[in-house]
């Protein structure tokens, strides 16, 4: 018999079962739609937090210092002391609390209050969307000047223009020179942050000095010279005798953090896809149960077939080709439904998403070796029948 006649009797053992088919395919559609919609999910933030840490910049370094012993912080001009070297740039300290900020009868609660100087905006790659950001001259008379970010000049104000009105924090009145442009990404959002000149906000939050620098290497072959050089001054200042004993300060660049965050989602995408992947393999059981149950139904049409002179590959093809056409019409329509899912989670979630040919590939590969695999043993039992015992069979 050829392999044209057996395809045919394939797909009419299908169509004679259409809903049983169909059921039996929804296993591997829902299998292969759940892989991609979930891979895309992962490669899509996986994408978006790249992005995000790659708009701050290639030349950024963050410090964090912890301290050695009674010293714990700081102060801002040994943090300013960082400018001093060819291989760095900008030099943004930061002093950060929550306070109430206060205008007219409006009052926002637990805003996040930041204490900085005049090189955040090119450090940290910020802009102002009206008005103006500090000078180097107002930071240093510790002039009462305010920035706002774009949301919290929203509340208070509403509808009226923020620059050059006033609002009141810890006490003193603060003259508005700025909004922020609005500004979000995987290290917080300037949304609802007021930022004030960092010598000014050492005195009102009665802070004891600066834990967090964001610094700007000169340019991205630099930033490996910029940290040896912060390290150096670092070690010095915090008596470090090694990097086994260093417990003082952390400094993060960009590259360290992109390749931390490219593993974490790396691994969340394999174990999404993993999950995912389960469901396919209980559509090929779902296959398996089906097709050995249509051997049993078929075990006489098998038994006429072998006594005409069909042989046992004839038969194994027969079933093993009904098995592949569920599970590649199932992963054909898991497909376009992944596809559909993905957009729609970008689309009306606001979800991150990613589709890429790769892992339709892998997902409809993926369907099709499920279908084989669940598909020989029901295949292999129908090719073995005797003919005279499945003539017999009632």
């Amino acid at each position: 018999m050829d392999i044209l006649q057996t395809i045919k009797l394939a797909f009419r053992g299908i169509i004679d079962n259409k809903m049983r088919s169909f059921l039996t395919m929804l296993g591997i559609i829902i299998g292969v739609t759940s892989v991609i919609a979930l891979v895309s999910i992962g490669q899509g933030t996986t994408a978006k937090v790249t992005e995000q840490i790659q708009s701050m910049g290639s030349n950024l370094l963050t410090v964090n210092i912890m301290g050695r012993g009674a010293t714990t912080t700081l102060s801002y001009d040994q943090a300013m002391e960082f400018m001093n070297s060819s291989y760095i740039s900008g030099v943004a300290p930061v002093i950060s609390d929550s306070v109430t900020v206060e205008h007219g009868n409006v009052n926002e609660e637990d805003i996040t209050l930041q204490g900085v100087n005049e090189y955040l905006l090119s450090v940290r790659n910020y802009s102002v969307d009206n008005g103006r950001f500090f000078t180097a001259q107002e930071i240093q008379s510790r002039k009462r000047v305010a920035v706002l970010g774009s949301e919290i000049a929203s509340k208070l104000f509403g509808f009226v223009d923020p620059v050059g009105q006033t609002v009141k924090i810890k006490g003193y009145n603060f003259e508005v020179i700025g909004v922020m442009k609005s500004s979000s990404s995987m290290m917080g959002s300037t949304d609802e942050q007021v930022f004030i000149p960092i010598t000014l906000a050492e005195r009102i939050l009665q802070s004891r000095g600066v834990r967090m620098i964001y610094i700007q290497a000169s340019d991205k072959d630099a930033v490996s010279s910029a940290k040896t050089e912060i390290s150096a001054k670092l070690d010095k200042i915090f008596r470090v005798k090694s990097e086994d004993d260093n417990f003082s300060y952390r400094i993060f660049d960009q590259s360290e953090m992109l390749e931390t965050i490219n593993e974490t989602s790396k691994t969340l995408t394999m174990m999404l896809g993993g999950i995912a992947a389960i469901s396919l393999i209980v559509g090929g059981i779902g296959i398996m149960n089906i097709m050995l149950v249509s051997v049993t139904e078929r075990t006489r049409e098998i038994g006429i077939r072998k006594a005409l002179g069909a042989r046992k590959i004839d038969i194994l093809n027969q079933f093993l080709i009904e098995s592949l056409v569920l599970s590649g019409i199932g992963g054909i329509i898991g497909v376009i439904f992944g596809y559909v899912t993905s957009w729609g989670l970008g689309k009306f979630m606001s979800m991150s998403t990613k589709t890429t040919l790769p892992v339709v590939i892998i997902a409809f590969s993926f369907s099709i070796f499920v279908g084989v695999f669940f598909g020989i043993y029901p295949a292999n039992k129908a090719g073995n029948l005797k003919p005279i015992d499945a003539l017999r069979y009632e």
